[in-house]
């Protein structure tokens, strides 16, 4: 199970931009509890798709570990260490950020609690058709897909005129101040990762790879299940106490015009226990135009990519089924426009 925190860095605005729908479907917590052992075809995926899995555990010891208090006095090891993540795994995780312990134990607690409430008091809260806010399941753009084995909680934080106040959950009680507190602390330290990139680098703000510049991801500490893509194969994200796991989106890969890495993940289901996971994401304004910056390119480093209104990528990205680098793909150049620049 996710509970995604989609914050949206953006001016402000009458109201929130309209996003895909998804396909209401069955709570995947109900249909276990009313028959454990079974599992609707729509979520099995193929056995050679299992197989073509390379697993890779020993690889997840050389995960980057970024220290943000380092980076955001400028260390310069620490500065290398960034760019080499970046461009490199796509991953990495971040300690010594300032959230405090205490209030990312309260956010596992309160989230914990409303996902184990009965059905009949989530479902007050349920996504309907036409929004991607509230509880139920994101990115189900048919019936011929193979779902995930998971139920979410999506909202929109930021700007706090685009919050839909009818699908934040009022249970457990408290849980709304302490979703608030924490978007506000995760959304603080992804602001301080972004302004503590060098010039020289990005300026600015199932498998799949995120829409957004940066997304920051609290996971459980004893249930690994988050893995990444490196050299071909999956490697699992173990989970460091107290750290948050940063990837880099599909508009930092853009702006740095292929130089950073907006790297495929996925999450594995756990037979043993429940997992939870609290994505924050950032994003650019949905009218800002975003392609290469022009420091990105020169003589040896054309164009990758064309101009996309971030808007439109987005919703785009949520109509098709999360599938890879798919969406990203639709923003590269074409070769005919890549042999035009080389004329």
């Amino acid at each position: 199970m996710s509970l995604n925190v989609d914050e949206d860095l953006v001016t402000e605005m009458e109201e929130a931009p309209t996003l895909a729908p998804s396909i209401p479907l069955e709570n995947v917590q109900e249909m276990v509890r009313n028959d454990p052992l079974h599992v609707p075809i729509g979520y099995v995926t193929s056995q050679e798709e299992l197989e073509k899995a390379n697993y890779m555990p020993h690889l997840s010891s050389e995960i980057p570990v970024i220290d943000l208090a380092l980076l955001s006095n400028g260390n310069k090891e620490e500065l290398l260490k960034f760019d080499v993540a970046c461009k490199e795994w796509g991953f990495f995780q971040i300690v010594n950020h300032g959230v405090q312990t205490e209030l990312m134990q309260k956010m596992k607690d309160a989230a914990s609690e409303f996902f184990n409430l009965p059905i009949e008091e989530k479902n007050k809260y349920a996504m309907v058709s036409s929004e991607t806010h509230g509880y139920g399941k994101g990115c189900v753009v048919s019936g011929e897909q193979t779902l995930d084995w998971s139920d979410s909680l999506i909202l929109i934080t930021y700007p706090t005129q685009y919050r839909k106040l009818q699908f934040w959950p009022k249970t457990p009680e408290g849980f709304m101040e302490i979703i608030e507190a924490y978007a506000s602390e995760v959304r603080r330290v992804g602001e301080e990762l972004l302004s503590s990139i060098t010039p020289e680098q990005v300026q600015g703000l199932s498998p799949h790879s995120d829409t957004s510049s940066i997304t920051l991801l609290m996971q459980d500490d004893d249930v690994t299940g988050l893995e990444i893509r490196h050299q071909g194969g999956w490697v699992p994200v173990n989970p460091i106490p107290d750290a948050l796991v940063v990837n880099v989106g599909d508009v930092t890969e853009i702006w740095s015009n292929g130089k950073y890495k907006s790297v495929e993940h996925r999450a594995m289901t756990n037979k043993n226990k429940e997992r939870i996971s609290y994505g924050l994401f950032l994003c650019p304004q949905h009218d800002v135009e975003v392609e290469p910056l022009d420091h990105m390119i020169d003589s040896h480093n054309p164009k990758l990519f064309q101009k996309v209104r971030y808007g439109d990528y987005l919703r785009q990205s949520l109509k098709r089924k999360l599938e890879g680098k798919t969406h990203l793909n639709e923003a590269k150049l074409k070769e005919s426009d890549l042999r035009n620049q080389d004329d």
